[in-house]
């Protein structure tokens, strides 16, 4: 990666009150480096890690994604409550799950209309709604 890449890494760690230590700034690149969002899972970016020549672990790559989400700079989605994916972009939006490739995509939020919403439960609060709309060829 570019110094311009490690650069973005370390401000979006620094921003978010983490401490940039070489595997964070290492998977921070892969993840914000060219400024870009992407949803990865913890074994395509451990993958894409290896692929650049960074020495971290499967372990590693799953404790860092946890710290970058409860930082608040990544989102996790899962999918048929087995698989997480981790989204860059931490704003509401609604999500694609291509079937037959097991992605995960962005759908356009401004043709998304949720008239309304059931009632929580007395003592609860809604904390969020997550919309994956699954596709698969015809």
């Amino acid at each position: 990666m570019t110094a311009d890449c490690q650069s973005i890494a370390t401000g979006w760690l620094v921003h978010a009150g983490l401490r940039p230590t070489r595997q964070r700034v290492a998977l921070a690149e892969l993840l914000v480096g060219d400024g870009r969002h992407r949803h990865v899972t913890a074994e395509s970016l451990f993958e894409s890690a290896k692929q650049n020549g960074d020495a971290v672990s499967l372990a590693t790559v799953y404790n860092t994604l946890r710290a970058f989400c409860d930082a608040g700079v990544l989102q996790e989605i899962t999918v048929d409550g087995s698989k997480s994916y981790f989204d860059t972009n931490t704003h509401d939006h609604p999500h694609f799950y291509w079937e037959d490739e097991g992605r995960l995509s962005d759908a356009p939020s401004e043709q998304l209309v949720i008239q309304r919403l059931p009632d929580a439960p007395e003592g609860v609060e809604i904390a969020s709604v997550d919309v994956v709309i699954r596709l698969r060829k015809k």
